[in-house]
C-alpha cells in the first residue's frame, strides 16, 4: 500500500495490522483547525493538569473547590482557564448552588486520542 493510499475504517494494512481511523493522509483544512483549537487550550501547563485532574477523577465530575487549591494560583485565574477548556470542547460544567461542577467530554476526548494514534500509527509505519 502506498503512503499516498487511505486505510479505511476497520480495514486492514498490508501487514494484516487494523488501524481503524487511521487517515495516512494530510488533514485537511477545517480538521486541522478544529484540532489546532483542542491542541492551543490544552497548551497551557495549567490547563494540561486541569484537564487531567477533571478527566481522572472517579465519579466523573469535579468540583471547582477542588481544583483550585490544587494550583498557586487565584481563583478568577482557575476560572478562567476553566472557560477556554470549556469554549475548546474539552469539558462541560454545571451550576449547583454555590459550586461549579466540570468533567470531561468523552466524544472530544476521543477524537484527540484517534488522532494521536493514528499519527504515532502512520508513524510507525513509515
Amino acid at each position: 500500500m502506498s503512503k499516498q493510499e487511505l486505510v479505511v475504517l476497520g480495514q486492514s494494512d498490508e501487514s494484516g495490522a487494523c488501524c481503524p481511523g487511521l487517515v495516512t493522509a494530510p488533514l485537511d483544512e477545517d480538521r486541522a483547525t478544529d484540532l489546532a483549537k483542542l491542541f492551543k487550550a490544552l497548551g497551557d501547563p495549567v490547563r494540561l493538569r486541569l484537564m487531567s485532574m477533571i478527566a481522572s477523577r472517579s465519579g466523573g465530575e469535579v468540583c471547582v473547590c477542588d481544583l483550585t487549591p490544587a494550583f498557586d494560583l487565584s481563583q478568577p485565574t482557575i476560572s478562567h482557564h476553566l472557560k477556554l477548556l470549556r469554549q475548546a470542547g474539552l469539558i462541560d460544567c454545571e451550576r449547583r448552588g454555590t459550586w461549579v461542577y466540570y468533567w470531561a467530554l468523552p466524544a472530544t476526548l476521543d477524537r484527540l486520542a484517534a488522532f494521536l494514534k493514528a499519527s504515532q500509527t502512520a508513524e510507525a509505519t513509515a
